[in-house]
């Protein structure tokens, strides 16, 4: 969760510097998440309009990965940090731990974030009936066919709304600048969290900063550079494991932050109706425009 900070960051700078409403803004910032289908949920309940270039930067920044996250990396850290092992501890996990995982993962978000209930739940859904070692067809189908076809309709539905008029627009540029930052900033600040950690950790098990980068949920492509990485300053330096491992709790934090920001927004808006009846236009809430001093002041 730490390493999404650059979500509110960039959130925070969209609305402050470049004038977006506080929905538009929580749109562009989820962006730094590196999960599409996050962005896609949130975009298509705060900012339809801004769907396409949202979802657009959104898979672009994924795919351009394993450029961005070497030099963010080595910014903050050194080669004797980058240069540090884990050490490995084998243990044999039983089978009915791994089934059960998926299921007390979906009903403990399901009851912190419920706004989160669908998006964890199709993402553990898929671990389950994988892990679960009896619907092996299932299990085939969902990756390849039914993934490709999924993938298909999700590019020509949102590209349809990539109209020239809305597409075309400096806003789109801005938009890619503040994903940038949201992204970059993620990855520093799970770096940065990962060395705080280490100050706190005895000298002969300090964990390597690098695995705070793979906090985000760009699974697995984020492991692969971290990995990468690792071998390239130690040639024996294993790292692919542990760097797995925080790339699943990046999923899940993402999934936890995008519901935490969609629950927000909805409680706010509920309030400013009570406080100010039902005929409150949601437009001024949510307006880059100044609100009146009452609304504003109790926002």
């Amino acid at each position: 969760i730490v390493a999404h900070g650059g979500i509110f960051l960039a959130g925070f700078i969209a609305w402050k510097v470049f004038g977006f409403s506080i929905p538009e803004a929580a749109s562009i910032g989820v962006i730094g998440a590196a999960d599409g289908p996050t962005s896609i949920l949130v975009t298509s309940k705060f900012a339809q309009h801004l769907l396409g270039p949202i979802t657009g930067v959104a898979y672009s920044h994924l795919s351009l990965v394993p450029i961005i996250m070497p030099p963010v990396i080595k910014m903050p850290t050194t080669k004797k940090e980058r240069s540090l092992r884990v050490n490995p501890k084998e243990t044999k996990i039983p089978n009915w731990i791994v089934i059960l995982f998926p299921i007390l993962v979906s009903i403990v978000v399901g009851i912190i974030v419920p706004v989160a209930a669908p998006l964890i739940g199709f993402l553990m859904f898929g671990n389950l009936i994988k892990e679960s070692g009896v619907l092996e067809k299932l299990t085939k189908t969902a990756q390849n066919e039914l993934a490709n076809v999924v993938t298909l309709l999700l590019g020509i539905s949102v590209g349809s709304t990539m109209r020239a008029g809305e597409f075309l627009q400096v806003q789109t540029l801005l938009i890619m600048l503040l994903g940038l930052i949201a992204f970059v900033g993620d990855i520093i600040c799970g770096v940065l969290f990962a060395k705080l950690v280490n100050l706190f950790r005895k000298k002969n098990n300090k964990i390597n900063p690098m695995l705070g980068a793979c906090g985000i949920s760009a699974f697995p492509m984020a492991s692969r550079v971290v990995q990468k990485m690792a071998l390239e300053e130690d040639n024996q330096n294993f790292l692919l494991m542990h760097a797995v491992s925080a790339n699943v709790s990046g999923q899940i934090g993402s999934v936890l932050i995008a519901g935490i920001i969609l629950s927000t927004s909805t409680d706010c808006s509920s309030s400013f109706r009570q406080i100010f009846g039902t005929n409150f236009p949601k437009e001024e809430l949510y307006s880059s425009k100044p609100c009146p001093e009452k609304a504003r002041n109790t926002y």
